[in-house]
């Protein structure tokens, strides 16, 4: 049993989870008892890679863990209530995001380039198709902070040339961390300093020279003003990961990002050792000078407001 005044690691349906993980689930349901226990679960499996061997979330398990620490006092949960429908979330294709016209030439021919946020309409709905049926990794409801963006030409009106996702960073990596040079606590208190650039899509048709290295070096003008806006403070580091198997990395390192290193394959959240996913290329973008000491020292962005549009973006879904 768990004491409320001195925790410890707690083993449930097959895992260990550590103080720190118990913890985040305690702030979880006292900051968004609005998002419903399932919504919880559903966010904190997703938060701590919690999966079966297919890859489906542990939700169910996830919320019995819940229950367990509300009956031995360690969180409180909202009251139960109705849900609605439950239906795929899968994304539904239709022809708006069926194949297009070739386009081509170079980067230049089609500058200045804008980079539109995606808000909640036909633009979300049209990025959510394209990123599930041109993107290999698909669509995912993200979890945490998230910024989406439409790339079009001020010259070729509606025309989109691309889709770009910006998210909660991943929770540890060690080439990214080494440079750093954070604590295990410094990191916990300032990773939403770094953002990660979780999906980039040029169309299949776009074929256009020099276009994402273009696309990429704007997007670094332009983000931390935005997400500012959205969220109240300023990223100072940008990251992604490069699935080696598949792309060079060409453009990040056309755009100046630094190469870092790889992945030892166990996903963002991954506290139990275990490879379950191919070795990803490190690239990160510093957004201010002496970035690393800045990373180590920040004063620590309020939690609640970016896990906060977390649960706003999987209520309009």
């Amino acid at each position: 049993m768990i004491d409320p005044q001195q925790p410890a690691p707690v083993r449930f349906s097959g895992r260990t989870f550590a103080v720190e993980e118990l913890e985040l689930m305690r702030q979880i349901t006292s900051e968004f008892a609005s998002l419903g226990v399932t919504e919880m679960a559903r966010t904190i499996c997703e938060l701590l890679e919690w999966k079966r061997p297919g890859g489906g979330l542990k939700n169910h398990e996830c919320r019995q863990l819940l229950e367990q620490l509300r009956d031995q006092g360690w969180l409180t949960l909202p009251e139960l209530r109705k849900q609605g429908p439950r239906g795929s979330r899968r994304v539904r294709l239709t022809e708006g995001s069926a194949p297009q016209s070739e386009l081509g030439g170079t980067a230049g021919n089609y500058e200045p380039l804008r980079l539109n946020l995606v808000a909640p309409g036909e633009d979300s709905a049209r990025w959510c198709e394209w990123i599930e049926r041109y993107h290999y990794l698909g669509y995912r409801v993200p979890v945490g902070a998230q910024l989406r963006y439409l790339v079009r030409s001020a010259h070729h009106g509606d025309q989109v040339l691309a889709c770009l996702q910006w998210s909660s960073s991943a929770w540890k990596m060690a080439p990214r961390d080494g440079w750093i040079g954070w604590s295990a606590e410094q990191r916990a208190r300032n990773l939403p300093y770094i953002v990660n650039n979780s999906r980039f899509l040029i169309l299949p048709w776009v074929r256009v020279k020099g276009l994402a290295s273009k696309i990429l070096a704007q997007s670094a003008r332009q983000l931390p003003a935005d997400w500012e806006r959205r969220y109240g403070y300023r990223p100072l580091l940008l990251e992604t990961l490069v699935d080696s198997q598949r792309f060079a990395g060409t453009c990040y390192r056309a755009a100046n990002w630094i190469r870092l290193g790889q992945t030892q394959g166990r996903g963002r959240m991954d506290r139990r050792h275990q490879r379950h996913d191919s070795p990803k290329l490190i690239y990160v973008y510093p957004l201010c000078r002496h970035v690393q000491r800045r990373l180590r020292e920040a004063v620590p962005p309020r939690f609640s407001e970016t896990l906060g549009e977390a649960g706003q973006e999987r209520r309009r879904r």
